[in-house]
């Protein structure tokens, strides 16, 4: 098998140096393994660029920082614990977010010192784990894992990078007028900030959404941006009937593992990361081992972006309204906690979410590409759907 660990000499093939990749490299690292990570780039968290993010957690109970910390992945990046903020509707009306514990952490993306992506890199490296710029690879033989970013848009998130006077904080507004069947939103950590509108369609009008999610917010909020920077990313989402190419592990958003809902995909993308690894040095089954850990978080995912979807501006209202005086954090790890209703909307959710993501397969028995997944995948889904 192409993914199986013949020798332990025998250096592992990394493709792309994303959150996933290097959280696959970390753990191989830790583990004594030799790794070589091939990043297309010419610098980690390229495609990024200082732009401001959310890791959440809410899904789990416990905080997702000391998951990292169990995992054996760092911790050691600038990071704002995220427990108020404020919320609006279609009309201008505010609803004041809080949890007692952190919602999500604000982090960094980006190849700036304290970003998310150079405290992955620093540990990398110290761990003696070879990383190769501008080194695109078109072959994985051997041992080896995918990492190397989504492959459709399911959703986009647009609009600017800032410099800014204003204190720190989070802020969005639900309103399909600025982000259709998604939300806009503000961040700002020590001086900078991201300004985006987050839609699921309507991406051929992306310009006037976001001029309409910065007027807004300005209007709002009173938003002061210095030396703004246009900036766009793409979510993938998917439930893949295998996570395997070739018989190598593939991860983070290569694979579809994002949150449906709200588009956080860091926590899935080190997670799946890790369990490559461990798939890897323990021979063990990838598949069952994302499955157990990520599937139940998924599905229920989808079909919360399922129901969401029906939802007008006044349904955004009726939602905001409903969660005045809650904590946030309780009440959206109930929304993500697995049920009965859930399982049996299921199916409905499935056919209803569709991801753009079509792949090709290819005819060969023990494919080694990188840039097409094995026929057997596609076969799968299709008997599944």
């Amino acid at each position: 098998m192409p993914g199986k660990l013949n020798s332990l000499n025998e250096p592992i093939q990394i493709a792309g140096a994303g959150p996933a990749g290097l959280a696959a490299a970390i753990t191989m690292a830790r583990a004594g393994r030799q790794v070589v990570v091939h990043e297309a780039h010419a610098e980690v968290g390229y495609r990024f660029r200082r732009d401001l993010q959310g890791l959440e957690n809410w899904t789990t109970e416990q905080d997702v920082l000391l998951t990292l910390e169990q995992l054996g992945i760092t911790t050691g990046f600038e990071f704002l614990s995220c427990r108020q903020g404020t919320v609006f509707d279609a009309w201008d009306q505010a609803y004041p977010v809080h949890s007692k514990e952190p919602l999500f952490y604000m982090i960094e993306r980006g190849p700036n010192s304290g970003s998310l992506d150079s405290a992955l890199l620093s540990q990398a490296l110290d761990l003696g784990v070879e990383v190769r710029f501008n080194s695109r690879l078109n072959k994985l033989q051997g041992p080896g894992i995918l990492a190397i970013g989504p492959k459709a848009a399911d959703a986009i998130a647009v609009g600017y990078h800032f410099d800014t006077p204003e204190a720190n904080g989070f802020w969005a507004i639900c309103d399909h007028r600025l982000a259709p069947q998604g939300y806009a939103y503000l961040l700002i950590m020590n001086g900078k900030g991201t300004v985006k509108s987050c839609m699921f369609t309507g991406f051929k009008q992306e310009k006037q959404y976001v001029e309409r999610t910065v007027a807004a917010f300005k209007r709002l909020v009173g938003l002061q941006m210095h030396n703004p920077q246009p900036h766009g990313g793409v979510g993938n989402f998917r439930m893949p009937a295998t996570a395997l190419s070739g018989g190598h592990p593939v991860v983070g958003e290569f694979a579809g593992f994002q949150d449906t809902l709200w588009g956080f995909g860091i926590r899935h993308a080190i997670q799946s990361g890790v369990f490559a690894a461990r798939s890897l040095l323990e021979e063990k089954d990838y598949d069952i081992m994302w499955q157990q850990a990520l599937a139940p978080l998924m599905k229920t995912a989808i079909v919360n972006r399922a129901l969401y979807d029906l939802l007008s501006n006044r349904g955004y209202r009726w939602c905001l309204r409903r969660q005045e005086g809650r904590d946030a954090r309780d009440l959206l790890h109930s929304q993500y906690r697995p049920s009965l209703i859930k399982r049996l909307l299921s199916p409905w959710a499935r056919a209803r979410v569709r991801s753009q993501r079509r792949d090709q397969s290819c005819n060969h028995v023990d494919c080694s590409c990188v840039w097409c997944r094995r026929c057997r995948a596609d076969a799968a889904e299709s008997a599944a759907g």
